[in-house]
């Protein structure tokens, strides 16, 4: 008669809940840290780009740094009519130095002149 009388004429299941094994744990475990792995490595293949990386497009260049030379006098060597703070600039970037310290015998990648 009543919607109440219809409804309980129906077998009501218990809420069972999921358990996992060990091993569907672990796979679970797997497969939620897999893309964070594949994004790590792939970071760490991606770090070392910026050494041969020229925003414009130009070919790099390699000096060997002479005693008493200081990146002023690359800078105004390899581009004399440029600033030479940029390219100075430039330089520190393509090299990763921390600072504008340059060791003697040191290899030191530069932009084309002209570029």
């Amino acid at each position: 008669m009543s919607a109440a009388i219809m409804t309980s004429d129906y077998p009501v299941q218990a809420r069972t809940r999921l358990r996992l094994t060990r091993r569907g744990r672990v796979v679970f475990t797997t497969l939620a840290a897999l893309p964070i792995a594949i994004w790590v490595f792939a970071a760490a293949l991606n770090s070392g780009g910026a050494a041969a990386d020229l925003s414009g497009g130009g070919s790099l260049h390699y000096v060997t740094v002479d005693a008493g030379s200081s990146l002023w006098q690359i800078a105004e060597a390899i581009a004399p009519s440029a600033d030479p703070r940029d390219t100075i600039a430039e330089i520190v970037r393509l090299n990763q130095l921390d600072g504008a310290t340059i060791e003697p015998g040191q290899r030191l990648a530069v932009p084309a002149a002209g570029e």
